[in-house]
């Protein structure tokens, strides 16, 4: 059991990607706290009984985010993991997006990574001298948006969000070059299409893909169980793009 006794705070846990990831940490022995504007209750029944704490608010609220690091210090004394994966996705084009949207994203995507990064570091991570911090960003950071087949309106990812999880690589490898001393890694998973609810709906075209088909959510979550563990403790400022290969070329 590779996470045996770590705690470990997932947010977005309640379907998707952070539904798999919390799975598959408890698999690993992990106590698993589930963070989620929505109930975790689906996500509650496949953990086969392991030990959980549910959180449920807006990641958004950085009263939210402390309450939510506090609760879980509290009872179990220590924050070993964070993965900060919640998101929100616009699919709006430069010419209609709106400030609400431009706002929401990367409200959601990289502020909401910020709060919970500073909330875990200080000062638990940094006086326990361990952590291990994911944060999913998207291969939209990396390239400038996945287009979907067709090219059809508003189904290319928007500005938005190219534009925060373009800012979450940046702030993983920024925190990863200060947090380093202190025996804390801080690398980001960058899914490419996959299949999701921020997905659903958006057919995308995968015959340019090495590997054709969408991704799920066992793919990334299988990366981000690497960082998660002991492990990985010389890995550090990593973008793993788990894309089919549609990177490549």
């Amino acid at each position: 059991m590779r996470l045996k006794n770590e705690v470990a705070i997932i947010t977005g846990a309640a379907s998707g990607i952070g539904q798999a990831v919390a799975v598959q940490f408890a698999e690993e022995g992990a106590k698993v706290v589930l963070v989620d504007l929505n109930s975790c209750e689906k996500t509650i029944g496949l953990l086969n009984g392991a030990e959980y704490l549910e959180c449920l608010g807006d990641i958004r609220d950085p009263e939210f985010v402390k309450a939510t690091v506090n609760r879980t210090a509290e009872k179990y004394g220590e924050v070993h993991i964070l993965v900060n994966n919640a998101g929100t996705c616009s699919r709006l084009d430069l010419e209609d997006m709106t400030l609400e949207m431009w706002d929401r994203d990367l409200d959601t995507n990289l502020k909401a990574t910020f709060l919970f990064t500073q909330a875990v570091v200080y000062p638990h991570m940094k006086e326990a001298g361990y952590g291990r911090i994911v944060n999913i960003s998207s291969v939209s950071g990396i390239n400038g948006g996945v287009t979907s087949g067709g090219n059809e309106k508003n189904g290319r990812s928007g500005p938005a969000y190219a534009a925060s999880k373009g800012g979450v690589i940046a702030l993983t490898r920024w925190v990863a070059k200060e947090l380093g001393q202190y025996g804390i890694t801080c690398n980001s998973v960058a899914p490419g299409a996959t299949l999701t609810a921020i997905t659903a709906g958006v057919q995308y075209d995968t015959s340019n893909q090495v590997i054709d088909r969408m991704g799920d959510a066992n793919d990334i979550a299988n990366a981000v169980l690497y960082f998660s563990t002991k492990e990985a403790g010389y890995t550090t400022s990593q973008v793993l793009k788990v894309d089919g290969g549609v990177s490549i070329g």
